[in-house]
């Protein structure tokens, strides 16, 4: 099992899969598990201009989940934009019972486990889907897709990584756009723009102001079963780069916001907005307007904890490491799984722990837990009616 998880892993490695991307990856998989497992029929089912996503059914049995797409691309220019370096993170490594690479903790580990497990149970369902990972503006997902095609199961097993223990709780997720939109002006003149020296110079309000509603929003987490909140700025923005001699009228703030209760995304972006307003309206920015806008992702979701899918992997979880999955609270890593329950399918999800690589833009996985995970992987396949 170690070698096969190898093979497959040196093969996600050798061929990009950004979010999106996927379609040339996932023929090339497609090919590859056909000649290797000839008896189980792969296809790709694609989707939007260059997704796809890798799909194979055995009989009856739950469906296996896996990301396909690593999210950012290896050396590519938004990869910089989020780690600070263009540079190619260099090809997989393998140090004894360490496996080191690109994309190895979002995707490649979880999705090479999840693969030959199904591949060895002999029955069940697989999806490595493309577009998993969350982004504005994606287009249609690997699992949209697959829901739109094929007929869902009554549980799922989602192969990602995460806590040392099994989740069977999922929070939700939304992004928040903050607008603070002044009057443009020249640098050579501060006092043509409102306020004096342009919006983005005055941005110290806004984000203290964010950190100050950041800490209340925490503050109120009512801790609901597994999971809990969270929240970070992953982006602010504001005039343009290549004049810096015009002063930019608008500030823009781009916030992720998890929650493990039903939070409301329209209601919180009032009650931010609010803060904002009365923030503003005491400094600099008094004349400016402010806006906040809600995108929701999903809805936190939770499997009851006596499904079926819950109990066998409680059962395959003790049978491989010899005690029960530890508890756990205020987890606040989404995936699709919290898709798969608005469709009504019971979804557990566990999964290897990944860690920073000594070089930057890798990650590292341990080889003896990985092929633990897809012992239980494997085990949960043959255990689960459809």
């Amino acid at each position: 099992m170690r070698q096969q998880l190898l093979d497959v892993l040196h093969l996600l490695d050798a061929t990009p899969a950004p979010r999106g991307q996927e379609r040339t990856a996932a023929h090339r998989l497609r090919g590859w598990c056909a000649d290797r497992w000839p008896q189980v029929e792969w296809r790709v089912l694609e989707h939007g201009p260059a997704g796809g996503s890798l799909i194979a059914t055995r009989g009856a049995g739950p469906l296996l989940y896996s990301h396909l797409d690593t999210s950012l691309d290896d050396g590519g220019e938004f990869n910089r934009l989020v780690t600070g370096n263009s540079a190619p993170a260099g090809p997989l490594t393998v140090d004894g019972d360490a496996v080191a690479g690109f994309g190895l903790g979002v995707a490649r580990g979880p999705a090479a486990a999840a693969l030959v497990a199904f591949a060895e149970a002999g029955t069940g369902r697989l999806l490595l889907a493309g577009s998993g990972t969350h982004r504005r503006a994606g287009g249609i997902t690997g699992l949209e897709a697959y829901t739109e095609a094929h007929p869902l199961p009554r549980s799922a097993i989602v192969a990602k990584c995460g806590p040392p223990t099994l989740l069977w709780h999922e929070p939700g997720a939304l992004y928040l756009t903050v607008r603070v939109t002044g009057r443009s002006g020249a640098a050579m003149m501060a006092e043509s723009a409102t306020p004096p020296g342009g919006v983005v110079a005055s941005a110290g309000v806004v984000l203290d102001e964010l950190a100050l509603w950041r800490t209340a929003y925490l503050a109120a987490d009512p801790r609901m079963g597994q999971t809990g909140r969270a929240c970070g700025i992953g982006a602010i923005s504001g005039g343009w780069p290549d004049k810096p001699d015009l002063l930019p009228a608008r500030l823009r703030v781009d916030l992720y916001v998890v929650a493990g209760d039903r939070v409301e995304p329209a209601v919180l972006a009032a009650e931010l907005t609010d803060r904002l307003r009365a923030r503003c309206a005491e400094s600099v920015l008094r004349d400016c307007e402010v806006e906040v806008e809600a995108e929701p992702v999903a809805a936190a979701a939770a499997t009851p904890a006596d499904a079926p899918v819950v109990t066998a992997a409680r059962a395959a979880w003790l049978d491989e490491f010899g005690a029960q999955p530890p508890p756990i609270t205020g987890w606040t890593g989404s995936t699709d799984g919290v898709v798969l329950r608005a469709h009504g399918v019971d979804t557990v999800r566990l999964g290897p722990q990944a860690h920073p690589a000594d070089e930057p833009g890798r990650d590292a996985l341990s080889l003896a837990q990985l092929t633990a995970y897809t012992r239980i992987y494997r085990k949960l396949l043959t255990a689960l009616p459809s």
